[in-house]
């Protein structure tokens, strides 16, 4: 299958996703506690089997890490080329009936999120990126998409716009902002962060505190391919597919910084 198919097939399986996440939307569904005291909802698992049927029709000897299923422990082998799927990022943003939640979908190839599907249902918005580039999608109605135009990153302005979390900023958020000397700051939920800087909307995304994989594979993989980066603290490009460290959990990101141009 090439690449243009996969990212096809992501995006049909983020749309019937976040239609399904929709319907739970105003029912304010009951929520569950997993082991590491983050919240889940009938959503998450709802959108995560949805994605993962189609993915595993379309593509059965693909790999796919997905965030329940590896809270279940059901956790497969994976080689140089895999899936990463967080089917409600921001669930918090979800249970406060924000409109921040997204679908993330990626591709990891050689530890690199080379495909990056990522849709926010209640904007009707979605964004891709691959190696023909970003693009910002439009989602009508009856989640189908009836617009797209390419986006990338803005040059780095004197004053720059800086993301932060919404329910995750940490102290060392805060002070690599002051340090750093920026006072625009806007707060918001899930892997959309990512999505503004690719769109020249914003232009930094500092996060520091613990991160998975699957957070961030989809948003950094738009970002890439708008003309932006994720870097850890140290410089080095950030890489999925880390499992097996010494004292570490497996799929744990460190701190890092995605910026614009």
């Amino acid at each position: 299958m090439s690449d243009a198919d996969l990212l096809e097939a992501f995006q049909t399986a983020a749309l019937l996703a976040g239609r399904a996440i929709l319907d739970f939307y105003q029912q304010k569904p009951a929520v569950a506690e997993k082991a590491d005291h983050s919240p889940v909802t009938e959503a998450d698992e709802r959108a995560e089997r949805i994605i993962l049927e189609h993915l595993w029709k379309i593509a059965p000897d693909l790999p796919v890490i997905a965030e329940e299923e590896v809270a279940r422990g059901n956790i497969p082998q994976i080689g140089a080329r895999f899936v990463l799927v967080d089917a409600l990022d921001g669930t918090r943003e979800f249970i406060a009936q924000r409109s921040e939640f997204t679908v993330n979908i990626a591709l990891i190839q050689n530890g690199i999120p080379t495909l990056g599907f990522v849709y926010a249902p209640a904007q009707a918005v979605a964004y891709c990126g691959s190696g023909a580039g970003a693009k910002r999608l439009h989602v009508d109605a009856d989640f189908r998409v009836v617009a797209q135009h390419a986006i990338c990153v803005r040059k780095m302005p004197l004053s720059p716009l800086a993301l932060s979390s919404r329910s995750h900023e940490s102290c060392q958020t805060i002070d690599y902002l002051q340090r750093n000397g920026i006072t625009q700051v806007r707060r918001l939920g899930s892997s959309l962060k990512f999505c503004l800087v690719a769109e020249g909307a914003a232009d930094l995304y500092p996060r520091f505190g613990r991160t998975m994989e699957w957070d961030t594979a989809a948003g950094d993989a738009v970002l890439r391919a708008a003309g932006g980066f994720v870097k850890t603290l140290e410089g080095a490009a950030l890489t999925y597919g880390k499992t097996a460290r010494v004292g570490q959990d497996d799929f744990v990101n460190p701190d890092f910084i995605a910026s614009g141009g």
